[in-house]
């Protein structure tokens, strides 16, 4: 198995293949986590696969969620026991086996109010959730109870009146985007044909079977069709709209619900663990990442652009507002780094409130062809794709395999207990320091090796990025020749997190990686400042939309800054 390198040649590869009018197996549209997730349950099946992103990959939901793989403490409340369960099972799968290099523990403090019964009520639920983890192999330590002094010392910065002790439990974080990345090429290494930049324009039919789609290749402005048996739509909050494009309406409609997060740098909080706040609608959590802490998230409905979901004053003030209510020296918006907002894809039912719509799935094949897949959450996307792929499976004439996702680790994750072992050795050898081959372990994994033979062929890809010293100049290189970022904003966004963890977001670092991108990309210096250009743009336009009192204004600011910058000539 070769390592699913998302190069330019690899990229012009899938689509003189999928040009070439052979009939698939399956196409999946959609190249978030659930898409991703859905071609590598396929094509490990021995099936011939396509993977179709409109954008980027994980640029919708999939790389804007709190970065959190848990069960959901608050579904224990609902009564949804099953869907804990099986989310602490994928969790156990994640940490464990799947994706140990990018899934990894975080422990979190749940301050208590209430005397007596609240330190009895909290603790069975931890201690439900602690159970019903057992499935997914345990993994993580068990829940502990502390009195106020104990959460005081490991939370220095908490208000003493805002608690009377504490329950600690462990739960695990990843960094969504890099992980769907991962999904993506572990599937393109097993033989998937996958293209970004490439939205479904169109449905082929025969008759009132779905034959497969028509694609509109983005980079060289043509439309190419691709033939398969069994086409599956898992395009999250797009849901709605692809299906409209095969005339398909009311089967189930898929619901956005806005969440916005903040990142403030690390020393504004002095905690040696995240935190878990009940608000009066649902939970906040202060999440560890990095040199910066995340803050968030809410739970509002939004109905505006899908692709560029705004984050306004009004919700960032409401973030403040509830994280200050236990913090000794309460945050302000000079505090906050980076904002980020992403929509999760909710089935919609009788309540009237996001908060309550389910976090279940749903698999229907509402046609011949085709099947679609919706709602759900992030750390169960392997059970979503094992569905999806289930129901294609299904219609097909000749059957195929079970799932074997389960025991199928993501490229990166083998090695690597062993490399991190030997992250000293591997300092020594390299002449970089401990510290950052750390940092590219926890990125890459086994696949480190890489990056490692790229700096040594060019040393001047061993110094810190400009303008973002945190990652070096190599992992911009290595996202536009090995992980398919087409375009400045992918790789600042997504390869890295630089547009959200730098004061300036990435406004400083814009030149320098989009000229270590030319390199590998061929760009000349007219499309070199089309990029940085359209970057610092999209930046103006965050800032401004951030400044709006309410949706509708931060939305229209938004959209100011326009989505793709086309290469030149093409």
């Amino acid at each position: 198995m070769d390592t699913g390198r998302l190069s330019p040649e690899a990229r012009g590869s899938a689509l003189d293949a999928l040009s070439d009018g052979i009939e698939l197996d399956v196409v999946v549209i959609g190249g978030g986590v659930v898409g991703a997730g859905t071609a590598l349950d396929a094509v490990t099946r021995g099936l011939s696969v396509a993977l179709i992103e409109a954008r980027d990959f994980a640029s919708g939901t999939s790389s804007r969620s709190s970065k959190l793989i848990h069960g959901g403490l608050r579904y224990l409340e609902m009564l949804d026991f099953g869907l804990v369960r099986e989310a602490l099972h994928e969790r156990g799968l994640l940490v464990q086996r799947l994706a140990p290099h990018l899934v990894r523990p975080v422990r979190f403090l749940y301050p208590l109010k209430h005397r007596g019964w609240e330190r009895l009520y909290a603790g069975a639920g931890v201690a439900l959730y602690d159970a019903l983890s057992a499935s997914g192999g345990r993994g993580l330590p068990h829940h502990r109870h502390l009195s106020r002094r104990g959460a005081l010392r490991v939370c220095p910065s908490l208000r003493k009146d805002a608690l009377i002790g504490a329950l600690q439990y462990y739960d695990a974080q990843v960094d969504d985007a890099r992980h769907t990345l991962y999904l993506v090429r572990t599937a393109a290494a097993y033989g998937a044909h996958v293209l970004s930049r490439a939205p479904v324009v169109g449905f082929l039919r025969e008759s009132e079977r779905v034959t497969g789609v028509r694609v509109r290749d983005l980079e060289h402005d043509r439309v190419l069709e691709i033939r398969a048996k069994q086409v599956i739509n898992a395009t999250g909050v797009w849901t709605d709209d692809t299906q409209a494009m095969v005339g398909e309406r009311g089967l189930f409609h898929v619901r956005a619900s806005k969440g916005i997060h903040l990142l403030v740098p690390r020393d504004r909080i002095q905690s040696s663990t995240g935190l878990i706040l009940r608000t009066a609608t649902s939970v906040l959590f202060v999440i560890p990442w990095g040199r910066h802490w995340i803050v968030g998230t809410t739970d509002t409905d939004w109905a505006l652009d899908k692709a560029h979901p705004a984050a306004s004053s009004r919700d960032i003030e409401y973030l403040l507002t509830e994280v200050n209510k236990v913090l000794l020296t309460p945050l302000t918006k000079d505090d906050v780094v980076g904002v980020y907002a992403g929509l999760r894809p909710l089935l919609a039912g009788e309540s009237e409130s996001t908060s309550q719509l389910s976090r279940e799935h749903t698999v229907a094949s509402p046609q011949p062809g085709l099947v679609v897949v919706a709602g759900g959450k992030y750390t169960t996307y392997r059970v979503m794709a094992r569905d999806a792929v289930d129901a294609a499976v299904h219609n097909l004439d000749r059957g195929a395999p079970k799932s074997c996702t389960e025991i199928v680790p993501l490229l990166g994750a083998e090695g690597f207990t062993a490399l991190r072992n030997q992250r000293h050795t591997l300092a020594a050898r390299s002449g970089l320091h401990v510290a950052r081959i750390e940092h590219l372990l926890n990125r890459y994994g086994s696949l480190i090796d890489e990056l490692l033979a790229l700096m040594a062929d060019d040393p001047g890809l061993r110094a810190p990025l400009e303008g973002a010293e945190d990652y070096l100049r190599v992992e911009i290189a290595y996202a536009a020749s090995h992980e398919g970022a087409r375009h400045l904003e992918d790789a600042l966004t997504r390869r890295t997190r630089i547009s959200i963890e730098v004061a300036d977001r990435g406004v400083t670092a814009a030149r320098p990686a989009a000229l270590l991108m030319a390199g590998v990309l061929g760009w000349s210096d007219e499309q070199v400042d089309r990029e940085v250009k359209h970057y610092q743009r999209r930046v103006e336009a965050e800032r401004a939309s951030q400044d709006q009192p309410d949706d509708e204004t931060a939305d229209a600011t938004r959209l100011g800054a326009a989505d793709v910058v086309p290469l030149v000539g093409s």
